[in-house]
């Protein structure tokens, strides 16, 4: 097993120094599911919920959570986004919306805590604004999909 890279000899937190690391291509990508009653994601389809386009809000929330992750998660690096998409797919279930993120960049640290973070945030919104008609929402299948770049290489999750 690695050891923990936000912790010092001493075991505490830190934030890496990535001084020395030479920039290269990062990228990955995460996701999240969100469940809801049929009616709900209908009303969503449809363009009938009275907050407007709820998925449109959602997409815009989640590129900018990804921008402000280094806000949200104290030992995060502030970096300098080439790329962020996210995209929201009402699930064949009838019941649920799939969240897929990717950021990219070119730099010295990962963008798993920016994509996740997007995927979050943007599961989050929807939530908030369906809320007032279905507060049995629930938001699940937060993770990380593939990174690629940097030391570690390319990684691929296992498939769910």
């Amino acid at each position: 097993m690695s050891k923990l890279t936000h912790l010092d000899d001493k075991g505490e937190a830190r934030m890496v120094d990535v001084t020395d690391k030479a920039a290269t291509e990062r990228e990955a990508r995460a996701e999240a599911t969100i469940r809801m009653a049929p009616e709900t994601l209908n009303m969503i389809i449809e363009g009938e919920h009275p907050k407007g386009d709820v998925l449109a809000v959602a997409r815009i929330a989640g590129i900018m959570a990804a921008k402000k992750t280094h806000d949200l998660i104290p030992l995060c690096h502030a970096l300098n986004l080439t790329s962020v998409k996210v995209e929201l797919t009402p699930g064949s279930d009838g019941a649920s919306v799939h969240i897929l993120t990717r950021c990219k960049l070119s730099g010295q640290t990962g963008v798993e805590m920016e994509a996740l973070t997007a995927a979050s945030v943007a599961a989050l919104t929807l939530y908030d604004m369906c809320k007032a008609v279905d507060r049995g929402m629930e938001i699940g299948s937060v993770r990380l999909l593939e990174k690629k770049g940097g030391r570690s290489g390319h990684w691929v999750a296992d498939k769910a």
